[in-house]
């Protein structure tokens, strides 16, 4: 009898030492298998061997480094190719190792009921990636250097026969950091493929196009052709004048000044040139008789100005030697009107 509950003990344990070892052979036969349901940076790779997911992998992940991410603002277009511009590189080796891992996760029974079940694992290994910094970086600025623009005010185009309101334009500033953040998403594949945008803020002109009266309260605008001062208060017209202006070799100078000086009865200090005569390095006091600069001066550019006259029968043509003539009262009403500061153009 005793021989025989012996024999049995020896026998169960020799099935439960043999069951052992099929336990343990099989559970070692899947040491590199990959469970159900792991993922590696999105890619199913389930039931693959190690070498498998990582032939696999490379490939996926070799396309996606080959492929340009696009980033559009408008009509814009930039292109940044993962590996050849940004540097990325992606560790297959350490996700497949973290793949296999996640697969291996409790003991060997618990490891072998989950593979004979094919209960699944369900884990997202995220992918192991890195790129240059500092390439991102150049990247980004390119594209702001090409969209970032200051705002720029409304204003006046001038022309001979008057002007046209210019319509100002927003600034732009790209939202640089957000760029970046879009980008590396893009490289580490936490983003799925597609366009990336870009995002921008807008900074308002300080000077709208409805403001431009504002800012030109009082105007003058001199029309060479055809012997014409006009007057404008809040960009109107308030008054069209007949003017004399330089004659020839001594042209009455063209271009966008500033009134810059106002005087009652001007002092003439006549230039130390030929054409002034006896006169020549004179100075002649306002008021007098031989003085041509009469009741009102309105100086803008090196010693030219807006003045009166007494030979009115002068104006409407080129007789002076360079300044603008106006009638004495005339002069007179414009001098009231304009402060100095006013713009000028001369076209």
């Amino acid at each position: 009898m005793r021989n025989r509950s012996f024999v049995l003990i020896c026998a169960l344990l020799g099935l439960l030492f043999t069951g052992a070892g099929g336990l343990y052979a099989y559970d070692k036969g899947q040491k590199d298998v990959i469970g159900q349901g792991v993922r590696v940076g999105g890619i199913d790779v389930s039931a693959m061997t190690a070498s498998e997911a990582r032939a696999e992998l490379t490939t996926r992940f070799g396309r996606e480094q080959a492929r340009d991410i696009i980033v559009r603002k408008g009509k814009k277009r930039y292109t940044l190719n993962p590996a050849r511009q940004a540097g990325s590189r992606f560790d297959v080796d350490a996700m497949v190792d973290g793949a296999v891992a996640e697969s291996r996760e409790g003991n060997i029974f618990s490891r072998t009921v989950r593979s004979l079940r094919d209960t699944k694992v369900n884990a997202d290994i995220p992918a192991e990636v890195t790129y240059s910094e500092v390439a991102l970086v150049r990247f980004v600025s390119a594209i702001e250097r090409d969209l970032n623009r200051k705002p720029e005010d409304a204003s006046i185009g001038f022309k001979p026969a008057g002007f046209d309101r210019v319509e100002g334009r927003d600034g732009i500033t790209v939202n640089a950091a957000k760029l970046r953040a879009d980008l590396a998403a893009k490289l580490t594949g936490t983003a799925a493929p597609g366009l990336v945008g870009v995002t921008v803020k807008k900074t308002e002109p300080k000077i709208t196009r409805e403001e431009l009266a504002q800012k030109y309260p009082t105007l003058i605008m001199i029309d060479r052709e055809n012997f014409k001062l006009r007057y404008y208060r809040a960009l109107k017209l308030q008054k069209t004048y007949t003017i004399a202006l330089g004659a020839a070799g001594f042209d009455t100078p063209a271009g966008e000044y500033t009134i810059t000086d106002k005087t009652v009865d001007p002092t003439w200090y006549v230039p130390n040139k030929e054409w002034a005569g006896d006169l020549a390095g004179k100075v002649i006091p306002g008021g007098a008789e031989n003085n041509p600069l009469k009741a009102r001066w309105l100086g803008f550019y090196n010693g030219a100005g807006i003045h009166g006259t007494a030979d009115e029968a002068s104006l409407g043509s080129n007789a002076s030697h360079g300044c603008v003539r106006m009638s004495v009262p005339e002069v007179k009403e414009l001098y009231e009107e304009v402060p100095v500061n006013t713009p000028l153009y001369i076209g």
